[in-house]
């Protein structure tokens, strides 16, 4: 059989009501609901083909052959689309991003999102958004989010397989941006994945998950009526919520730098002051400072005044992972 590659890309997200903890963590369900917003301008770049003269699957990150613990855990997760085509052949996977990886800015969620598209169409599978998005969460949770454009939920009822996200809101509904302070690019040492498995040491981690249906009424609310007040407020409830049960897990896990403090305190404080800017934080010490486009070159140069801050990434509403054209 002869089979032809495919590349697509895909927007990392970052999650306004945030994803920590499984109800079923072979199929990557979660405990409770998500609301995000995919980053446009950041970008993986995933290339696949199935070639039947391969032994085993080969995975190139940046160019660079991939450490084992990767290369199984995306064949594991090709063994999914081998098995939805009744295929046996390995892959030749290449992938690539325009940002940091392993920082907190979801580079698991693009990548996964991205060779979710590839995989699927190299193998001949042509699958609608929903099945996309059901496929893409077997190789990251989040990665569900980053299939669908723009403000995205991932909708959980109960603890079934078919937990995937839709498109609550298109990227040109709200022009908000996401500034991400870049503090660190070291890789983090306790990866998401991991970090899901601790979540339910915590004693918050029950009471937090209880009200995630609140705080995801109040966040959908906030998007749908472009409300960035309300938006401001659930959203960094939301954060510190998620990071005081990763500081009462056993073991603790402390993603927070001196700077991510700093950065925290003055985003609060400039929002005091009349500016409109907000922040939230994922799986790594790094921020994102949400805004109103208007005001991004305002809130970027104070950014950067801050001591610590390496870089700032800039991102808009993104749109939905999509195949390109294949570079040779």
């Amino acid at each position: 059989m002869q089979y032809q590659p495919a590349t697509a890309v895909a927007n990392p997200n970052i999650a306004f009501i945030k994803y920590w903890g499984n109800c079923d963590p072979d199929a990557r369900v979660p405990a409770n609901g998500s609301i995000s917003m995919n980053l446009g301008g950041l970008e993986s770049r995933t290339s696949v083909e199935f070639d039947p003269s391969l032994d085993a699957d080969t995975l190139e990150l940046g160019g660079e052959t991939a450490l084992q613990p990767a290369r199984e855990r995306v064949s594991q997760f090709l063994d999914h689309i081998r098995r939805m085509a009744g295929i046996e052949a390995h892959a030749r996977v290449k992938s690539a991003n325009n940002f940091p990886m392993g920082v907190g800015i979801a580079s698991s969620a693009s990548a996964f999102a991205a060779l979710a598209l590839a995989a699927s169409r190299a193998a001949g599978q042509d699958l609608e958004e929903i099945e996309l998005s059901r496929l893409a969460r077997l190789g990251s949770g989040s990665a569900c989010r980053s299939v669908p454009a723009g403000f995205v939920e991932w909708v959980v009822e109960g603890c079934g397989e078919n937990s995937a996200a839709i498109s609550i809101a298109g990227p040109e509904h709200w022009d908000l941006i996401d500034l991400v302070a870049i503090v660190s690019q070291e890789h983090k040492p306790v990866g998401s994945t991991e970090g899901h498995t601790l979540a339910y040491t915590s004693p918050l981690q029950v009471g937090r998950v209880a009200d995630a249906p609140r705080r995801l009424d109040l966040c959908r609310g906030a998007i749908l009526e472009r409300d960035f007040d309300s938006l401001a407020m659930i959203m960094e409830l939301d954060s510190n919520m998620m990071h005081g049960v990763m500081l009462t897990s056993s073991p603790a896990l402390i993603y927070w730098l001196p700077e991510t403090l700093t950065l925290m305190r003055e985003v609060v404080r400039w929002r005091s002051a009349g500016l409109p800017v907000c922040y939230t934080i994922d799986a790594g010490p790094n921020v994102h400072v949400i805004t109103l486009n208007e005001y991004a070159d305002q809130v970027q140069a104070r950014l950067r005044e801050l001591p610590g801050v390496l870089d700032v990434l800039a991102a808009r509403p993104g749109g939905a992972a999509q195949m390109v054209e294949i570079e040779r």
